[in-house]
C-alpha cells in the first residue's frame, strides 16, 4: 500500500469524519503531511486554525497510538474488502461536491463498483419506526426503480432504510449501504442476514475502518455521504426530529433533489415529510416513475399520468350510454319512457335496448327492462380491471325491434 493511502487509512481511524479542518490540511499539504501534523501536532505552515480546531490534534495524536492501518488493511482482505481514495477509478467524484467535508477515504465490502453504482442512483430513507404503510411504499419504491436499473442507497437501519435495502435486493438490483460503523459490524444486529446478503451481492460502504462501532453523531455525519452519492433523496416516513430530514437537508444543500412521500394527516411518522412538503419546496412523489421524473434525463424520463379507470360504460358510443343512463336505479321501465329520458326516438331505443341486453348491461322482466347487477355499478374498484363484454355487431344501425 502507497505511503498516501496508508495516511489516509490512518486518518480515518484517528479523526471523526468528514472534518472540516483536517480536509484544509490535506488540500495544503496532502495526507501525508496532514498525518505528520497530527504525529507531532504542529500545524503545517500556512495552514490558520482556531484554538478548538488545534485542541483536535492532541485528541488525533492520543488516537494515532492505537492505529494499526496494516490490520486494518489485512481485516478488509479477508473479507475481500478494500480501500478506495480520491482520484481512484472507483470514487465517486460526486463527493468532491462536500468539499471540505468529505471523507478521506472509504472502507467498501461487496462486489459491486461505487462509482459507477452511483451514475443512477436514489437515496430512500426514513423513520425507524416505520408504520406497515410505510415499509410498503419504501420496498415498492426500491423493487421498482431496482427493476429499471437505478441504485437504491440509504443507511442500513431499521424501518424505512432496511425495507428499501431488501425491496431493492427482492428485484435483484444494486443497493449501498452507508454505514456509521466498519463494514464488518453488524449494526443493528437484527439486520445482519441483509448485511450479508448485500456483501454478496451489492456494496456496504463506510468511512470508518472495520471493526469500528458506531456511535449517535456518526450517524448524522454518514447522511451527507448518502446525499451527496445519489441524484436525489426520497423521504418515505420522518418524525418532527428525525435522522432523514437531516439526509434531506445535505441533498438540498448540494443541489440534489429532495423528494417526499406524503402520509395520513393523523400519522406522526410523516409530520416531518408534510413540513418538507409545506415549507422546504420538496417534491411530492407517490410512485416510481415520478421519482426517475424528478432524477431523471430532462424530457427523456417523464412520468406517465396515472391511469384513470375505465369503465365497461366508457366504452359504449355516446348514443347507446345516453339510454344506459336513462334507466332508473331500481325497477323496471318501458322504451317510450327511455326514449323521452335519453332525448331520441323510440327506433334508436329499441335498436340500443337489443345490443345492451346482449353486453349484460340490462335484462328484460315482464313489467318491461331493467338494469342488471352490473349495469347499476357505478364504482371504478368494481369494473377497472374488467373489459366489458363485447357487443353484437350489426350492419344496421336501426335492427327489428327488440321489445
Amino acid at each position: 500500500m502507497s505511503d498516501e493511502r496508508t495516511a489516509r487509512a490512518t486518518l480515518t481511524a484517528v479523526a471523526e469524519p468528514g472534518d472540516d479542518f483536517l480536509n484544509r490540511m490535506i488540500d495544503h499539504c496532502g495526507p501525508g503531511g496532514a498525518l505528520e501534523a497530527v504525529r507531532t501536532t504542529r500545524l503545517p505552515q500556512g495552514v490558520s486554525a482556531t484554538p478548538q480546531e488545534v485542541r483536535r490534534l492532541d485528541n488525533w495524536r492520543i488516537r494515532l497510538i492505537a492505529a494499526e492501518p496494516d490490520q486494518d488493511m489485512a481485516v478488509c482482505a479477508r473479507f475481500r474488502g478494500r480501500l478506495i481514495c480520491p482520484g481512484d477509478p472507483e470514487w465517486p467524484t460526486t463527493l468532491d461536491d462536500l468539499g471540505a467535508r468529505r471523507p478521506y477515504a472509504l472502507w467498501l465490502r461487496g462486489p459491486g463498483d461505487l462509482r459507477y453504482s452511483c451514475l443512477r442512483s436514489v437515496a430512500i430513507v426514513g423513520s425507524r419506526a416505520a408504520s406497515p404503510y410505510g415499509l410498503r411504499a419504501a420496498a415498492d419504491f426500491a423493487a421498482e426503480l431496482a427493476g429499471g436499473g437505478w441504485t437504491v442507497i440509504s443507511g442500513g437501519a431499521l424501518g424505512i432504510d432496511a425495507a428499501a435495502h431488501r425491496g431493492s435486493l427482492a428485484a435483484d438490483g444494486p443497493t449501498v449501504a452507508v454505514l456509521a460503523n466498519g463494514v464488518d459490524v453488524p449494526y443493528p444486529a437484527s439486520n445482519e442476514g441483509l448485511f450479508a446478503e448485500m456483501a454478496r451481492r451489492s456494496l456496504l460502504v463506510s468511512e470508518s475502518p472495520p471493526g469500528t462501532h458506531p456511535h449517535r453523531l456518526r450517524f448524522l455525519v454518514r447522511n451527507r455521504v448518502i446525499a451527496a452519492l445519489s441524484r436525489g433523496t426520497v423521504i418515505v416516513e420522518a418524525e418532527a426530529r428525525s435522522g432523514a430530514l437531516n439526509t434531506a437537508s445535505w441533498a438540498a444543500r448540494l443541489g440534489r433533489v429532495v423528494m417526499a412521500v406524503p402520509g395520513p394527516i393523523t400519522s406522526r411518522s410523516s409530520i416531518g415529510c408534510h413540513r418538507l412538503l409545506r415549507e422546504e419546496g420538496a417534491t411530492l412523489v407517490t410512485r416510481p416513475e415520478e421519482i426517475v421524473e424528478a432524477v431523471g434525463r430532462i424530457g427523456a424520463d417523464l412520468a406517465p399520468p396515472p391511469a384513470t379507470p375505465v369503465l365497461p360504460r366508457d366504452r359504449l358510443e355516446p348514443v347507446t350510454r345516453s339510454v344506459l343512463e336513462a334507466f332508473p336505479a331500481r325497477g323496471a321501465t318501458g322504451p317510450a319512457q327511455l326514449a323521452v329520458k335519453a332525448g331520441v326516438d323510440l327506433n334508436t331505443v329499441n335498436a340500443k335496448l337489443g345490443l345492451l341486453a346482449a353486453g349484460g348491461f340490462i335484462e328484460r322482466t315482464s313489467s318491461g327492462w331493467r338494469l342488471t347487477k352490473s349495469g347499476r355499478s357505478n364504482s371504478p374498484s368494481a369494473t377497472q380491471s374488467a373489459d366489458p363484454p363485447e357487443l353484437p355487431h350489426t350492419g344496421n344501425d336501426h335492427p327489428q325491434e327488440n321489445r
